[in-house]
C-alpha cells in the first residue's frame, strides 16, 4: 500500500482553495480528488489531505513542513510564494496565509552544521537571517 501515512490539514472552509494554492507553488503537484469535505493533493510526490473541519482548530509552528532547497533561487521561490499574505519569521520559518508553518531550508545546511569547525559560525550567521542566504552561510563557514 502506498502513502499509508500522510498529513491531514484542518481548514475552516478553505481546503480546496489551500490545496490549489499549494499546487501552484510546487512542481509535480496535483489535486487527486475532492469533495465538499476533503481535498486530496500531492506536492512533489508527497500526499496531503485538506479537510474542511471548521473553526475549532488552528495551525501552529509545532507542526511545520520542511522544504529543502538546492539553490538560492529555490529558496527565494518558496519563501516568496508560500509567504505571500502570511508572516515571515526567523531562520527560514514562515506561516503562510492559511496559518500553515513552513521551513525553507538550504540542503547544504545539514553539511555545514555537521562540521564541528563550521557549525558555530554558521549558526551565528543564520540566527540573524529571516530567509536563508546560501552564500552568507558559505561565507560564515570559511
Amino acid at each position: 500500500m502506498t502513502h499509508t501515512i500522510y498529513p491531514c490539514l484542518w481548514f475552516d472552509g478553505l481546503a480546496q482553495v489551500a490545496a490549489e494554492f499549494y499546487c501552484t507553488i510546487f512542481k509535480n503537484s496535483k489535486i487527486l480528488s475532492q469533495n465538499p469535505m476533503v481535498t486530496i493533493f500531492e506536492l512533489n510526490n508527497t500526499r496531503f489531505m485538506a479537510l474542511n473541519g471548521g473553526p475549532k482548530y488552528k495551525f501552529s509552528p509545532a507542526n511545520s513542513y520542511v522544504v529543502t532547497c538546492d539553490t538560492q533561487e529555490e529558496i527565494d521561490h518558496y519563501w516568496e510564494k508560500l509567504g505571500e499574505g502570511g508572516i515571515y519569521n526567523c531562520c527560514g520559518w514562515l506561516d503562510d496565509k492559511f496559518g500553515v508553518s513552513w521551513q525553507i531550508v538550504p540542503a547544504i545546511l545539514s553539511e555545514l552544521m555537521s562540521n564541528p569547525s563550521t557549525a558555530s559560525k554558521v549558526t551565528q550567521a543564520f540566527m540573524r537571517m529571516k530567509k536563508f542566504n546560501i552564500q552568507e552561510l558559505l561565507d560564515a563557514a570559511k
